[in-house]
């Protein structure tokens, strides 16, 4: 996962695509999602540089086989060298797909054949979605949708997020859009999820 990110990449791609708009009533589903096959869902969220991703492939490497699905895109030379260099640090052992926004049609349909999946990261993949025209009130049904298509996995399924809200109020509304957008999509996970764990200086509290 690319733990270090343009402002440009979230900012002015999200800039223009939409007016503010009054979020959900709710956030959480009323229950979790029920399938006949029942993966085990962790979820991982940090700052950058926290060890996040780090941790998740720790935690991934515990069984095989194994899927990395990178949302990242390389949208310039710098995020192409760093995506290299994620590539390489992952070893051997993991199938690596690139998907930026299809997530969950590719966990429905590939993902009983593995028995972990790391998913690094969410924060990227929210991005994609705003990029693509998805109005942030539409986030969170693309969110179910995701841990619906989690739930068909067969083994476990780490998915990687960035924590946004902890610093300063951004200075302007598209990035307070975005702020917000991500807040809501880490409560939804952090809902469903079995384990869900906080990277701080690359030391992990589990909080549930």
């Amino acid at each position: 996962m690319i733990e270090w990110f343009h402002h440009d990449l979230f900012v002015g791609r999200f800039l223009g695509i939409v007016p503010p708009e009054r979020p959900e009533r709710s956030l959480f589903p009323r229950k979790k999602v029920k399938t006949d096959m029942q993966s085990r869902l962790i979820f991982v969220l940090g700052g950058a540089r926290s060890g996040k991703s780090r941790f998740a492939l720790r935690m991934g490497r515990r069984t095989s086989p194994r899927a990395f699905v990178a949302t990242g895109e390389p949208f310039d030379r710098e995020m192409a060298d760093r995506i290299r260099r994620h590539k390489r640090s992952r070893g051997n052992g993991w199938t690596t797909v690139e998907i930026p926004a299809k997530v969950s049609d590719w966990l429905a349909e590939e993902g009983a054949h593995y028995s972990s999946i790391v998913l690094d990261c969410l924060t990227l993949w929210l991005n994609n979605l705003l990029r693509d025209r998805v109005r942030p009130a539409q986030v969170p049904t693309y969110v179910r949708k995701l841990l619906r298509a989690t739930r068909f996995c067969s083994g476990q399924v780490v998915l990687v997020s960035n924590e946004l809200g902890l610093g300063l109020v951004p200075g302007n509304a598209a990035s307070r859009q975005f702020r917000d957008a991500a807040g809501r999509m880490n409560q939804l996970i952090a809902a469903e999820a079995d384990e869900v764990y906080f990277l701080v200086s690359g030391l992990p509290l589990r909080l549930k």
